[in-house]
Parts: structure tokens; C-alpha cells; sequence
């Protein structure tokens, strides 16, 4: 029996910044409705290549392949059409913006791609109570809790109804119980909606979670396993 085709594909990978080499020469594949753990010490390359495979940066030489398609050959403008509908990015400290109100904060990728702005956020609403922060739409970040406003930064990735979930150390800022809630929220969140998780994690508890595990070290993938 034939293997499925990878949703998403890096081969080769290298990226260095400045006299740093972050990565030498990483491949990993990720599968629809995949969760999948990049696991490895400080310093071993993994936030770079989770950038690598959004297409936040590109990488100094290998490929990365989306349903097909080659990142490195699209233009920024594609790509930042990705970022908007079919990819969404979750960092450790959820990066809300201050300005704005939680609900403004989740409704924000529905505006930039077009939806107006009763529909965005009365979706944004729906998200906010399917993640446990019901209440707070008109609180600022700065006035939720860490476990909240990370919730919050979970319904904005995934509000657009993405294929692919970029999470970079989603629990690191949290305690042990605020994480569990918010791993709790982005699996059953994904396994219902089948999307894709690359999940970047430092955690053997949040790797766990997962249902492949890639090692990141040095830069280049050093095991794999099956965490379920």
C-alpha cells in the first residue's frame, strides 16, 4: 500500500544568521491531521525551522513544499496569503496586540482577508467561548491571564479554519496546569477540525501530546519516534 502524500514537505534545510548555523540541512514531513513534535535542546534549530516551514524566512538552501507547491518560488505576497488562511502561527508569548481588544485581537485575520466586520467578529466570538475565554471579548491582553491570553492566541490561529497549526513553545510561559489546559484545547481543537499541528516544544509532557516526535540537534534531525 502506497504512503499518503505529505501536506507538507522539507528537504535539505539549511539557514544560517549571521555566523550562527541554525540549521544543517533538516527534513521532516508533516501530515494532514498530523500532530507532530520538533523537540531539542535550546539552541538546536527549532524555531527556525518551524520559520522555515510557514515561510516566514527563507532558507538558505533546501526546499519546502506545501500541497504541492515550492515555497521558496512563490512571491512575499503569496505567501503572506498563506500566513493569513491556510497556515496559522501560535508563538510562546501569544503576541496579541496590545492595543486591541481580545475579540479585535481573534477577529483580526477574517478582517485582512476580506470578511466584514459583524460576521468576523461574531465568528471570533465563537472561537473565544470554543477556547474557554468567554467573557473577556472586550478586555485588553495585558488584563487576562497567561493561560487566557494564550487560549485567545490559539482561537486567532485557528479562526481562519487553517490546514497547517505552527505552535512555537505554546506552553512555555505557563504553568503546569494553565499548559495542560491550553494542549487540552489546541489537540481536540485539531482532531475535530483534522488540521495539521507542527508543534515546537522543548517539553516532554507537551510532546506527549503529539502523535510523532521529530529531535532536533545541531541543526539537523537527530531521531524519530512515535510518542502515541
Amino acid at each position: 500500500m502506497s504512503r499518503p502524500v505529505p501536506l507538507l514537505t522539507a528537504g535539505g534545510l539549511t539557514k544560517s544568521h549571521g555566523r550562527t548555523t541554525a540549521l544543517r540541512g533538516a527534513s521532516v514531513e508533516l501530515h494532514a491531521g498530523e500532530i507532530l513534535a520538533v523537540t531539542g535542546a535550546s539552541g538546536s534549530g527549532k524555531s527556525t525551522l518551524l520559520h522555515c516551514l510557514a515561510g516566514i524566512v527563507r532558507p538558505d538552501a533546501g526546499s519546502v513544499t506545501y500541497d504541492g507547491r515550492r515555497l521558496e518560488d512563490l512571491p512575499e505576497k503569496r505567501l503572506s496569503e498563506l500566513r493569513r488562511t491556510e497556515f496559522g502561527v501560535v508563538f510562546q508569548f501569544g503576541q496579541l496586540i496590545p492595543e486591541l481588544t481580545v475579540l479585535d485581537n481573534v477577529a483580526l485575520p477574517l478582517l485582512l482577508a476580506g470578511t466584514d466586520r459583524a460576521g468576523a467578529r461574531a465568528r471570533a466570538g465563537q472561537w473565544l467561548e470554543r477556547f474557554g475565554v468567554r467573557g473577556q471579548e472586550d478586555s485588553r491582553p495585558g488584563e487576562l491571564s497567561g493561560g487566557q491570553a494564550q487560549r485567545a492566541a490559539l482561537a486567532r490561529a485557528l479562526v481562519t479554519g487553517p490546514r497547517v497549526v505552527f505552535a512555537d513553545e505554546p506552553t512555555g510561559a505557563l504553568d503546569s496546569l494553565a499548559g495542560e489546559q491550553v494542549m487540552t484545547a489546541l489537540v481536540h481543537t485539531a482532531r475535530e477540525s483534522g488540521t495539521a499541528v507542527l508543534l515546537i516544544t522543548h517539553d516532554a509532557q507537551v510532546a506527549a501530546y503529539a502523535d510523532r516526535e521529530v529531535r532536533l540537534r545541531d541543526g539537523a534531525v537527530a531521531a524519530l519516534g512515535v510518542t502515541a
